[in-house]
Parts: C-alpha cells; structure tokens; sequence
C-alpha cells in the first residue's frame, strides 16, 4: 500500500460524544504491565482458526496490523493483505487511523482483525471497552457494508451477551460466530506465564447473508 493510497482513507473524524471513564477494579490482574495501546500479537493459531470455517472474497484489509502476526498468517493462506494501524510498528503502513476511514483499500471486500480494546479500560483517556468495541464493529459494519464484503473481528466470547453488543450484532448480516475452545496466551514468559483467564471468539458478518438466517455456531 503506497502512501498516497494510505492518505486518502484519512479525513476529520467525527465528533462523537465520549462518557468520562469509570473509576473500576480490574476483573482479574494478570501480573503483567499493559501493552501500549493495548498492543497483543495475535498467536497464529487463531487466525488459522478462522480461515477453517470461512474464505473470504477479495483482497482483506487488516486496519489494526501491529507487528504484523494475523496478516502474515492471511497472506500465507493466499490472500492479498493490506495491513495498516495508527501505531508504527515496523509492519504495514503506519499512521491509518481506522476510526477515521471513510472507505476501505482499493480493491479490498473483506477487514479481518483483532480490535485493540482494554480489558479493564485502565489506560489513561481510553474508551470503556464495550462501548470502543461497538463503535468499533459499527464502523467496521458500515465500511464493509459500501462494499458487500465480510468482516471478522475477535472479541471476548462474554461480550457477545452483553445486551448493547446482542442488539447490534442481531440487526446486521451476522452469519458466524467462532469460539476458540482453547484460551489465548498472550505472553509468553516461559514457566512464569500465568494461565490465561478469558475465552475469545470471532465474529463474522457477510452483507450477502441471507436475511433472516441465523448464524452459524462453530467450534474450533
């Protein structure tokens, strides 16, 4: 993706209201500092996990890159990738903000990536994370929708239930749902790596999903 092509997703981003964040106790405390910008590699597993149940069409955008772990493990499957994220991390291009995107990549009919969400929204001035990941999915939805591509996105398999979450994912073109039965380990410090506490899932929407078919619940 050349810089031109990068520039021209950017323009002013919509002002939307933000809630103050919520003074809370973390859930579960892993012992590990946070990542910046709650940065994860994804674990090639769980892409390989996705690309099981579902082929995509065209080219995939993967906005949120990082160093470079689930696109790899795309192109490697054959599929052409353009890979961006707001932060430099030696991959892809950097400085694309997802948020502010009005369009996909030319040529691209499918986004596939782990959104960048904390777990506890404990990073200074960060959205509570079930609210960053609707907006998130919402944008994701309408930007895939101009082009009746696919979107996968994973997510805590909790925050499927969560009432804001089931009503969004109810009204689009919902058409599979992946738990990953085995737990993500997102470190990995030899024996002084905790147990990982939570179970993931994809959610996948194709606007060439049948209305009114429910989705698929798999297994991996």
């Amino acid at each position: 993706m050349t810089l031109a092509q990068a520039e021209s997703l950017l323009t002013d981003r919509d002002t939307i209201p933000q809630a103050e964040p919520l003074a809370r106790r973390a859930i579960h405390v892993s012992g590990y500092e946070r990542e910046g910008r709650d940065f994860y590699a994804t674990p090639a597993w769980v892409t390989e996990a996705l690309l099981k149940h579902v082929m995509f069409r065209g080219p995939i955008w993967e906005p949120c890159c990082g160093d470079g772990a689930m696109s790899s493990v795309l192109a490697d499957k054959g599929y052409d990738v353009v890979s961006t994220d707001l932060v430099d991390r030696g991959f892809g291009t950097a400085g694309v903000d997802f948020l502010a995107c009005r369009a996909v990549p030319g040529g691209c009919r499918s986004i596939v990536t782990n959104p960048p969400y904390g777990d506890t929204g404990s990073q200074k001035g960060q959205s509570r994370s079930p609210m960053a990941m609707l907006g998130f999915l919402r944008h994701a939805m309408a930007l895939t929708d101009s082009v009746q591509g696919q979107l996968a996105l994973l997510v805590r398999l909790q925050w499927i239930a969560g009432k804001r979450a089931a009503d969004t994912l109810s009204a689009g073109p919902f058409s599979a749902v992946i738990v990953l039965t085995h737990r993500i380990r997102w470190f990995d410090m030899a024996e002084r790596t905790n147990a990982a506490q939570h179970h993931h899932a994809w959610v996948v929407f194709d606007h060439r999903h049948p209305k009114g078919q429910p989705p698929a619940l798999l297994y991996v």
